[in-house]
């Protein structure tokens, strides 16, 4: 008695079009943002591991409240929320352009990429301007050194410093820190400008280099200077490390939205009947934009 084995081939879809039938270059895509996602979702886990595992870490109301041309204008993350809003608008014209791209409107496509150009460059120009403002800003200090003595410097925002650290509340602290020796004329007189006692209002740039340390010590109002510790140095390596590696992103995106432009100008897409290329750009610009979303929850809101 012999068994024969039967096999039964299951038929997945039948009837209409496959909702598996792809474009392969497309389906690449998605493929590569996928992997891409895994990168940027490590990199924010390893940063929430760190920052969770520090007793204090920078408050991003203080860390970015700076507006160009305002200076420290105590207006919290209003500049990001500006290049946040830039960055979703250029998401908008880049939806305008791949329904262009569905209707055949080669003006309609060169239009919405060129405007989504612009916002990616505008976007890149914000982050650069909030670059050079926390690395060359200058914050006071308080450093203690190796002797157990403590001293007043101005430290920028930068991969191995950190100004964000906790308050100083202790004014014999802090007054101490102004006349040690090792605090520079050049943070004394940076301090008695911009929070001078009423002694000091008024008086030039001029007439406070003719003071010596003692006297610019006593024209430093330490009550508003906000004197701080140092802060966790991993806060500058994972917020530069992390905005630059998305800053590329958005880059890399301009630079593909560019060569977009320039083939739709030369009609290869009118060429071919189709517009799938834009459709490809597309998705990778709204990848970009949704990183961004996590990015800024993570390190201006949270």
């Amino acid at each position: 008695m012999s068994t024969q084995a039967t096999v039964h081939q299951t038929k997945w879809w039948s009837g209409g079009k496959s909702p598996f039938n792809l474009e392969y270059g497309k389906l690449m895509m998605w493929y590569f943002l996928m992997s891409d996602a895994f990168t940027f979702g490590a990199f924010l886990i390893s940063y929430g591991s760190i920052r969770f595992s520090q007793n204090f870490w920078p408050d991003p109301n203080v860390v970015f409240n700076a507006f160009p041309g305002m200076g420290h204008a105590n207006l919290p993350l209003a500049f990001v929320s500006v290049m946040t809003f830039i960055l979703i608008i250029s998401s908008v014209t880049m939806v305008l352009a791949v329904h262009a791209g569905h209707k055949q409107d080669k003006a309609g496509v060169i239009k919405w990429m060129f405007w989504t150009i612009v916002g990616g460059l505008a976007f890149l120009g914000c982050q650069a301007w909030e670059w050079h403002h926390l690395i060359t800003g200058e914050h006071a200090v308080l450093v203690k050194d190796a002797t157990g003595g403590a001293y007043i410097d101005m430290v920028g925002q930068t991969m191995g410093g950190n100004p964000w650290g906790k308050l100083v509340h202790d004014n014999t602290a802090v007054l101490n820190a102004l006349n040690d020796t090792a605090t520079s004329k050049h943070t004394l007189i940076s301090l008695a400008h911009e929070f001078p006692t009423d002694q000091a209002k008024g008086l030039s740039h001029e007439a406070l280099e003719k003071m010596n340390n003692s006297q610019l010590a006593g024209m430093v109002d330490t009550a508003r200077a906000h004197i701080r510790e140092k802060g966790p140095i991993a806060f500058g390596g994972y917020f530069y490390g992390i905005t630059g590696f998305h800053g590329f992103h958005v880059f890399s995106g301009v630079i593909i939205n560019l060569v977009m432009l320039i083939m739709t100008q030369k009609n290869v897409f009118h060429n071919k009947g189709h517009y799938l290329m834009i459709e490809k750009a597309g998705l990778y610009w709204h990848f970009v934009d949704l990183v961004w979303v996590f990015v800024f929850l993570c390190f201006y809101l949270i």
